[in-house]
């Protein structure tokens, strides 16, 4: 018992330590950007792909998320989850903010559409 208690004490130490030397990071964060994940997961005609948003800055929201859409269809997908602007410009999460580590989620059923975030801002303090 007194084992288990000093390992989860060791973890929670250098997640903490961890966390901390990312705080005031955004420069880093800035580098990286927001990842896009596609996966297909019904394979009936036509098949069905998860797309997953995630902010990867572990310390500051991220805003007006861009992505390279081609000729995504709006009628596919909320436009509050994922907007089509224009030809090769879709907006995520109505360009609010994810949360540092958030993720947003939202199915498809076309063949797959190439999506690439384009241009994004962190809020960070």
């Amino acid at each position: 018992m007194a084992n288990k208690l000093k390992f989860s004490n060791f973890l929670l130490c250098a997640s903490l330590s961890l966390l901390l030397l990312h705080i005031g990071s955004g420069e880093r964060c800035e580098r990286k950007g927001p990842s896009l994940k596609q996966t297909q997961t019904g394979f009936k005609k036509p098949p069905t792909y998860t797309v997953e948003v995630q902010n990867t800055c572990p310390t500051c929201p991220v805003i007006d998320v861009h992505v390279k859409c081609g000729n995504f269809s709006q009628d596919l997908v909320n436009p509050m989850i994922f907007k089509v602007l224009g030809h090769n410009d879709c907006v995520v999460n109505s360009g609010s903010p994810l949360e540092p580590l958030q993720k947003m989620t939202f199915k498809y059923s076309h063949t797959m559409y190439a999506l690439n975030p384009s241009t994004w801002y962190y809020q960070c303090e």
